[in-house]
């Protein structure tokens, strides 16, 4: 049986993530919500996050403001407000394991995701940093975008797919893509598998560094 991990990214959006939610909740499915911090500061957007904490989601931090790539700004300072601040506002809607996601680069895995600063950071705060095994570009091909993920889910025994729960993204196909999965009978998993786990808790998983790291 094919395994899929779903991940929304640089929510909570209005209008958006609630809708994104009743799909999820309608086929029972519980997915990981990684936020960008600065939006939480929005009450209303907050109470979204609220809302996929109370319907069994994972919430991570995704940077604070989803501006310059963590490996694109080696300072320190910057590594610890996009990581420290945003964990911060997510409080008591984060995730036990504090999982964190970097942003940048469309799906490219590479040296510009993460500094040296902001890995010390995530083992000094005993992250879990989840990366990706697909990315099929809901944000950027509406016409494409379900058949290269259903392409992709088929080809590998566990996928973590990124998807965005942003404006013209994946709601609105979002329903056709779980459906389709459906009909494969893929199993739904909402913990991450070691291919695309940097780091558990702060301890560095060395097989995927060596794709990140100069």
């Amino acid at each position: 049986m094919k395994r899929v991990t779903l991940t929304f990214d640089n929510g909570p959006t209005p209008g958006i993530t609630e809708c994104v939610l009743d799909s999820l909740l309608a086929r029972r499915i519980s997915a990981t919500f990684f936020v960008v911090g600065e939006r939480l500061r929005d009450p209303g957007r907050r109470a979204l996050a609220a809302r996929a904490h109370a319907e069994g989601h994972w919430i991570g931090t995704h940077s604070l403001t989803h501006s310059v790539p963590l490996g694109e700004n080696p300072s320190a300072e910057y590594a610890r407000r996009e990581i420290e601040e945003t964990q911060s506002l997510i409080g008591d809607l984060a995730h036990a394991g504090r999982l964190f996601r970097p942003m940048g680069g469309g799906g490219a895995l590479g040296p510009h995701l993460l500094s040296r600063a902001a890995l010390d950071c995530l083992q000094a705060g005993e992250y879990t940093c989840a990366l990706w095994s697909s990315v099929p570009g809901d944000w950027k091909d509406q016409d494409g975008w379900v058949e290269r993920g259903v392409a992709e889910v088929a080809a590998r025994d566990w996928t973590t797919v990124v998807l965005h729960d942003i404006e013209n993204a994946s709601l609105p196909r979002l329903d056709e893509f779980l459906d389709r999965l459906g009909s494969m009978n893929v199993e739904f998993r909402q913990d991450f598998p070691d291919d695309v786990v940097l780091l558990r808790r702060g301890e560095l998983m060395y097989p995927l560094l060596s794709k990140i790291t100069r």
